[in-house]
């Protein structure tokens, strides 16, 4: 019988393991195609890939269609417009095998990826989730900000330093998704979260693949990663993680303009302080962020200086675009909500 190995490591065998991958898409033209390739050509090849179309009005269900027609094993499941909680769901629900992978769109996995979430289930049998690795790609001074900013820094596992328990780099049976209900449809984000709470709640034996790692892209320019954090904003409210976020941003800004009241007595110049505060707030938070990443992203005092100049301004737009979805959430979802239910 054929047998599996991961790199040079030859003594630990095992048997190859039959796993449908999971990918939920939407206007993913410029990236499906090297997600996909690079699954096709894994050291495990998956027994199916799923991929289910949320609603593109780009070429993205022309480009899954060339695979199929060619005889790939993959799949397109036509979800119409489909956030995507419910796309991962129409895809697990079509899933001929116990093992689901699940990736998302625009990240490269590594070629051994599928090989080492199945290697960790099998060595360890009582597993029924294997999380695996992730790492943001920063090629440009603005990204490796970004992610300084706003990605938590990685965690040392088994000696190694890495960034885990995400759903672009996750192996479970399927009984953890049916046990669990599944993803929460209506949420364009927060929902994996929401479904990685719930395995936890779940007491699910839980795993973890080092070396099952997979490439993530973020965002290189400054508005689309506005509009982004607008959106994650706005769907954390919706799923009512408040705490994890938001409500650490709003006490200090809470803080702020209580530092403003004197104002009404000392006059317009009294903002200087006000104004004086918020800076330093940005200083330190931007340091911190540095600190943290100090063992991943190392750099001279020189390097730290202009990611202080790109971190400041980033971490201040960032709060503003988390006040604005905010704010969205309680004016469209909240206030318009409860006058139409009224009406």
């Amino acid at each position: 019988m054929w047998k599996l190995k991961i790199g040079r490591r030859n003594s630990n065998l095992i048997d190859p393991m039959k796993i449908s991958v999971i990918i939920p898409v939407r206007n993913e033209a410029a990236s499906i195609r090297v997600l996909v390739d690079n699954l096709l050509n894994q050291t495990l090849k998956p027994a199916e890939i799923l991929i289910t179309d949320g609603g593109s009005t780009d070429a993205t269900p022309q480009i899954i269609s060339e695979y199929v027609e060619r005889g790939a094993p993959v799949r397109l499941i036509r979800g119409g417009p489909a956030l995507p909680g419910r796309g991962r769901n129409l895809a697990a629900a079509e899933a001929v095998n116990e093992w689901l992978a699940f990736i998302d769109a625009g990240t490269r996995p590594e070629p051994s990826w599928l090989e080492a979430l199945a290697k960790r289930a099998q060595l360890d049998r009582d597993a029924v989730v294997v999380y695996g690795a992730y790492e943001p790609v920063t090629d440009t001074l603005f990204r490796r900000c970004a992610v300084m900013a706003y990605v938590s820094p990685p965690v040392q596992i088994e000696g190694r330093l890495i960034r885990t328990r995400s759903v672009v780099s996750l192996l479970m049976k399927r009984k953890v998704w049916q046990t669990v209900g599944g993803f929460a449809e209506d949420l364009r984000s927060a929902e994996d979260l929401l479904f990685m709470n719930k395995i936890d709640d779940a007491n699910f034996r839980v795993a973890n693949a080092p070396e099952a790692l997979v490439h993530w892209q973020v965002h290189s320019k400054l508005w689309p990663t506005f509009k982004r954090f607008v959106t994650y904003a706005r769907n954390n409210m919706r799923a009512g993680l408040w705490r994890q976020w938001q409500a650490a941003i709003f006490k200090r800004y809470g803080f702020l303009l209580v530092s403003a009241l004197p104002v009404f007595w000392f006059g317009f110049k009294w903002l200087l302080v006000t104004l004086l505060l918020w800076l330093s707030m940005l200083n330190a938070r931007a340091a911190v962020a540095i600190w943290r990443n100090r063992v991943c992203y190392p750099g001279s005092i020189f390097e730290n200086g202009v990611r202080m100049l790109v971190l400041i301004p980033l971490i201040a737009m960032l709060d503003a675009a988390t006040i604005f979805g905010t704010f969205q959430w309680v004016v469209n979802d909240r206030l318009i909500t409860a006058r139409v239910a009224a009406e």
